[in-house]
C-alpha cells in the first residue's frame, strides 16, 4: 500500500472525525470514534490482504503476506 492509498482512505473518514465534537457527550464521542476507527481499520486491512470473510474465525494463509 502506498502512502497515497492510505491517505485516500483516511480522507474519506476525515469529515466524520471532524464532526465528532459537535454537541456529543464523552460517551457518545468515544463510541462513535471507535466505530469510525474500526471501519477505517477494516478498510485498510481489506485493501492490504483482500476481503475479510464473513466467518471471522476462518483464516486463510496468504502467500503474499510475508512480502
Amino acid at each position: 500500500m502506498s502512502e497515497e492509498e492510505f491517505l485516500a482512505i483516511a480522507r474519506k473518514r476525515y469529515q466524520e472525525l471532524d464532526a465528532l465534537h459537535d454537541g456529543m457527550s464523552f460517551y457518545d464521542f468515544e463510541k462513535r470514534l471507535s466505530e469510525i476507527m474500526d471501519e477505517m481499520s477494516r478498510e485498510l486491512l481489506e485493501s492490504k490482504i483482500g476481503k475479510v470473510p464473513a466467518d471471522r474465525r476462518k483464516k486463510k494463509h496468504s502467500a503474499n503476506l510475508g512480502q
